[in-house]
């Protein structure tokens, strides 16, 4: 269980259709792409700080190597 993966988010065309956009010729290789794309994004801006302060707020206690690496 330790290192098992948990979802996070998924994208779907509803979800494009829901800001406006029109997904009658989307195909799956297409949202393949903006999912990947979408996973990248998130990965590089939010992921680890989200990650970092949520964790902090569910009290998950800190390592005491986090500690003697500062």
């Amino acid at each position: 269980m330790k290192y098992t993966d948990f979802p996070i988010t998924s994208v779907c065309c509803a979800d494009l259709e829901s800001i406006g956009f029109d997904t009658s010729a989307i195909d799956d290789a297409t949202m393949k792409e903006l999912a990947e794309k979408l996973a990248d994004d998130y990965c590089e801006q939010l992921f680890w700080s989200s990650l970092e302060i949520i964790a902090d707020c569910l009290n998950i206690p800190r390592s005491e190597s986090y500690f003697l690496e500062r």
